[in-house]
């Protein structure tokens, strides 16, 4: 069992309590999303955390999570689509002014940060690096779904959802700075092919990615893997082990 720390913040940019829990004290920091409307734990609950341990108890890594401020907004059905758009959108300054700096601190200024998630949480992971590339240096998108464009169920795109989507906002991305720092990042994306995975998904976020000069590489590990936990258990150690060495 690995010692765990939370800590409950009132997010200024959010306007609400986010929870942040880290496991290991050295290493390289990675912030690992939830899934969907998963919190801070839920990477511990579904047994993330054990799998990573190795890498935690040797001082590879120092992981982190908070809960899915966005994502718990979108699968309540409770809000309208833009109201989610602004929670999205207010969830990436969280990441950006508050998070990210509370990480470096702890880990040291030189530290650029590793992003992970699966399903929703690779959304997050993906977005966090495109958008700031001067914070996130890699993601590892396992299992993503990244074009949330239905989820407006009709209603209009607004600039809070346009700008917090890489699918839709790279295209256009027009900074020469920004375009220039994100091309030296990376981004892993991975996919399976068994029950509920959809990998046309990861092919069109590399599609964006590629047009744009962005590194990046799809693995598809096969029929064997399903859209699941125990794929993700497997699958996150090994690219976090190559990334922390």
């Amino acid at each position: 069992m690995i010692a765990k720390r939370t800590e409950v913040w009132r997010s200024s940019f959010l306007a609400q309590e986010v929870t942040v829990a880290r496991w290991g004290e050295d290493g390289r920091p990675v912030l690992l999303f939830p899934t969907a409307g998963g919190d801070a734990e839920e990477v511990e609950r579904f047994r993330m955390v054990d799998a990573l341990a190795p890498l935690v108890r040797a001082g590879r890594i120092q992981l982190f999570s908070c809960d899915s401020v966005p994502g718990q907004c979108w699968v309540s059905d409770a809000y309208p689509a833009s109201h989610c758009s602004w929670v999205q959108n207010r969830f990436d300054e969280f990441l950006y002014f508050e998070l990210a700096p509370y990480m470096r601190h702890l880990a040291g200024e030189r530290n650029e940060i590793l992003t992970a998630g699966a399903s929703l949480g690779a959304f997050y992971a993906l977005a966090a690096v495109c958008r700031h590339p001067d914070v996130f240096s890699h993601a590892v998108c396992m299992s993503g779904k990244y074009d949330l464009e239905e989820m407006l169920e009709g209603e209009r795109m607004s600039l809070d959802f346009y700008y917090s989507s890489p699918l839709h906002f790279l295209p256009d991305l027009e900074d020469a700075q920004h375009l220039g720092l994100l091309r030296s990042r990376f981004i892993q994306l991975v996919t399976g092919r068994g029950a509920w995975e959809r990998p046309h998904y990861a092919q069109q976020v590399a599609g964006v990615l590629g047009a744009r000069g962005v590194p990046h590489r799809i693995d598809d590990w096969g029929p064997r893997w399903d859209h699941d936990w125990p794929s993700w258990r497997r699958v996150l150690p090994h690219y976090l082990d190559q990334l922390s060495r």
